[in-house]
């Protein structure tokens, strides 16, 4: 077997080799895991192959536009075009295998490549070996393609004859009694070790097809990539400059040729190379007033597709900042609170925004900058949180304490408890509870549960009470309620609550009324 000359699929063949004969020892879920990291990274280097090929064919193209070459191309364009269909008719062959396999080891689709049983030993061998036998008709395809690839052209076959990156002898496995090749191939193997075999066949057909092409290719001359999309590139060292500080505007085109560099202008001054081809550099000093500024580019070049001057302008923006001090702000609150909730804390310096660095130390803290300086911190428990924060000339260190979000208050129809008339504890549905003037007055709480009791006028002889798992008051409760006087005591306390950020909680506080 010809080891392939390109390291990444070296590595490819190795790593097959070596989870092939991992199999005798045990089907563990690492193996499993293993055998699909192997398979994409075959699917993902044929993937590769094939948009090398399909290069190599627009070269193609613009060789039969050269009368220098025309000749040559007409002859092997066609030969490579072939050694392409035949490639690619195997290369779908292999791929309805792999989707009838899949279906095959408890698949409902062809496509459903992700519900099936990866360690499915019988689906391989029912397919290829026993019932449907498909492994006989495979290796006659592989064949067939590789003497038909050979036949294309004679001095194809002189070329590769002994190089093909396609070995089809039987493999050597521990069990004496497959001697067949569609045995050691696939008799009791895991389903996706079926699957990563399949694909490595695929792998071999494209790179087997990749080439039989360049070889065509290189009958005729060298690649020739043909640069059709241009763009300009011009940036900015920085949006956010002190006064007297370097500002360094580089800029050129997105597809660099020897015969499209560009000249550029900022605001009509010239602009000196760098060493990358096609890249320049503007320099100057940032304005001395604050404010906001801009610098018009102008990159001129010529077109290679069509030779004319063509020129692409562009504006860059930036701010002059104003002399100032490093400041750290809570935008809410001195205190940082747990619980989910976005903290939000502000950081300005001297440098501008692009420079500051913050970093909050504590358990269960999630630091997430939102641009500007903002950042929204959240915490997951109380505590003292640690923050470090730099604008790249100045930096600051302090404690900001973590404390629990304070309860919520429960209310029957808008009422914390007390005195209430019996026609509006009659009329309420249930418990709420909310945050009252809170900071963060968007928290949401639910009651969940809670317990109840009536005791006074209307349950004399005892008082009623249960336990609930919802905030309303229906069932047996609202029976309670219907026969509630002026004098009754209503006692609501074990209140359980859950807020939208998802805490749950057992509210210390109860409530009580006394109907009126």
């Amino acid at each position: 077997m010809a080891l392939p000359k390109e390291p990444r699929q070296k590595m490819i063949n190795v790593m097959y080799l070596v989870l092939t004969a991992m199999l005798a020892l045990n089907v563990s879920s690492e193996i499993l895991n293993a055998f699909k990291t192997v398979k994409r990274s075959l699917e993902h280097s044929s993937d590769a192959i094939e948009l090398k090929n399909n290069q190599i064919f627009k070269s193609f193209e613009e060789k039969l536009k050269d009368p220098t070459k025309a000749a040559k191309a007409q002859e092997w364009q066609p030969l490579a075009l072939q050694a392409k269909k035949l490639a690619d008719d195997t290369y779908t062959y292999i791929e309805s295998l792999k989707n009838e396999l899949i279906v095959e080891a408890g698949a409902k689709t062809p496509t459903d490549s992700v519900n099936f049983k990866a360690d499915n030993l019988d689906a391989a061998t029912r397919l290829f070996v026993e019932q449907k036998k498909k492994g006989p008709e495979l290796l006659k395809r592989l064949q067939d393609f590789r003497d038909r690839l050979l036949k294309i052209h004679p001095d194809i076959a002189a070329e590769f004859s002994k190089t093909l990156p396609m070995d089809l002898s039987v493999p050597i496995t521990q069990n004496k009694e497959l001697h067949k090749w569609e045995e050691a191939y696939f008799h009791m193997t895991p389903a996706i070790a079926a699957l990563t075999i399949l694909s490595k066949f695929q792998n071999d057909v494209r790179n087997s097809e990749a080439q039989v092409v360049e070889f065509c290719h290189k009958k005729v001359g060298e690649v020739e990539i043909t640069y059709d999309q241009f763009k300009a590139i011009a940036a900015a060292n920085s949006t956010y400059l002190m006064p007297g500080e370097d500002l360094v505007i580089t800029a050129g085109i997105g597809s660099f040729s020897s015969k499209a560099l560009p000249t550029i202008t900022v605001n009509g001054s010239g602009t000196t190379p760098t060493t990358d081809v096609g890249i320049y550099e503007y320099k100057g000093k940032a304005e001395s007033v604050p404010g906001k500024y801009k610098k018009t580019v102008v990159v001129s070049y010529k077109d290679p597709n069509t030779g004319k001057d063509a020129s692409v302008t562009k504006e860059i923006e930036y701010t002059v900042g104003q002399q100032s001090g490093l400041t750290v702000s809570t935008d809410k609150t001195r205190v940082f609170y747990a619980g989910g909730l976005e903290n939000e804390i502000s950081v300005t310096g001297s440098g501008g925004a692009e420079k500051i660095s913050l970093s909050i130390e504590g358990p269960g803290i999630e630091t997430i900058p939102k641009g500007g300086g903002l950042y929204i911190v959240k915490c997951s428990q109380p505590g003292p949180a640690k923050v470090i924060a730099s604008d790249g000339k100045n930096k600051q260190e302090f404690t900001i304490p973590i404390r629990r979000v304070p309860p919520p208050i429960p209310k029957v129809n808008g009422s914390a408890g007390g005195d209430m008339a019996v026609a509006k504890f009659k009329a309420a549905q249930g418990i709420n509870a909310s945050m009252g003037d809170f900071i963060f007055g968007d928290l949401k709480w639910t009651v969940e549960a809670y317990r109840i009791y009536f005791t006074g006028p209307g349950f004399e002889e005892k008082g009623e009470g249960d336990d609930v798992n919802s905030n309303a008051f229906g069932g047996q409760v609202r029976t309670w309620i219907n026969r509630c006087q002026s004098g009754t005591a209503i006692i609501i306390d074990n209140i359980k609550v859950v807020s939208s950020t998802g805490e749950r909680r057992t509210l210390e506080q109860g409530i009580t009324f006394v109907l009126e």
